[in-house]
């Protein structure tokens, strides 16, 4: 596996058209933060992109530091509280809302401790192996890896959405592996994984499996509440009495 600023642009451009096509088949505002993680996902790729051609002398050491902190920023901090918050969004009330709020709550310290980190000390990168490790001596810690995956993809597994849940689960998986395999480097690695992955959000949009008001059914067609221009043909599809979707 071969990782470089090339891989992380391609990604990111993959990425942020698979994030708008996600974005076109939101019909309830509180999915939308669910179905923005693609997009967020390819901000982040193309964040690191840059970081490859820092590393590699074609930009200066202050732009590197710039965005060295930007991917560590949104990996380390963003991630923990953006995943289970997204999640306790399309939570219907119950007992498993309840453990996704506090699961909310921790994401919201692991946040908060890994931006003091990251304000507070100065991060390396380095390039091992072909790929990008990342060093902090306030996030670099076991017990805040811990409770970091728990928010991250604790939420995810917890939720009552069958198809959040597989999400979760092949997260866990892929995040298993990268400790294993490239643990050095396991932010990059499993931050680029978990972003390929992020494609499965756009199926789930897709097929109308995101259905707030009735988990793990299938959502009724109706006019998407956000970037409604880019159903212009369907909407007129719609007035001639063909189906829409």
């Amino acid at each position: 596996m071969c990782f470089s600023a090339g891989a992380s642009f391609a990604a990111a451009g993959v990425l942020a058209v698979t994030g708008l096509a996600t974005l076109r088949h939101v019909r309830e505002p509180r999915a939308l933060l669910f179905a923005a993680v693609p997009l967020l996902f390819a901000v982040h790729q193309f964040t690191e992109g840059f970081v490859w051609l820092g590393l590699t002398g074609h930009i200066g050491p202050v732009a590197l530091g710039h965005v060295t902190f930007l991917f560590m920023l949104y990996a380390q901090g963003v991630l923990p509280l953006l995943m289970p918050l997204a999640v306790l969004l399309m939570e219907p009330p119950g007992r498993r809302r309840t453990a996704i709020v506090a699961l909310t709550a921790l994401g919201a310290l692991v946040f908060a401790w890994m931006t003091t980190g990251l304000i507070a000390f100065e991060s390396q990168c380095f390039v091992e192996q072909h790929s990008i490790a990342y060093r902090n001596p306030m996030t670099s810690r076991f017990w805040v890896s811990v409770l970091y995956i728990l928010a991250t993809c604790g939420a995810l597994v917890l939720s009552t959405h069958r198809v959040v849940r597989w999400y979760g689960v092949l997260n866990v998986v892929g995040l298993t592996i990268a400790h294993i395999i490239k643990a050095y480097a396991f932010a990059s690695v499993w931050c680029f994984y978990a972003a390929t992955l992020s494609v499965v959000i756009y199926w789930q949009f897709a097929s109308s499996n995101i259905d707030v008001a009735n988990p793990n059914g299938v959502s009724p067609i109706l006019r998407p509440f956000l970037l409604p221009w880019l159903r212009l043909k369907r909407a007129a599809g719609a007035r001639k009495g063909e189906p829409t979707a």
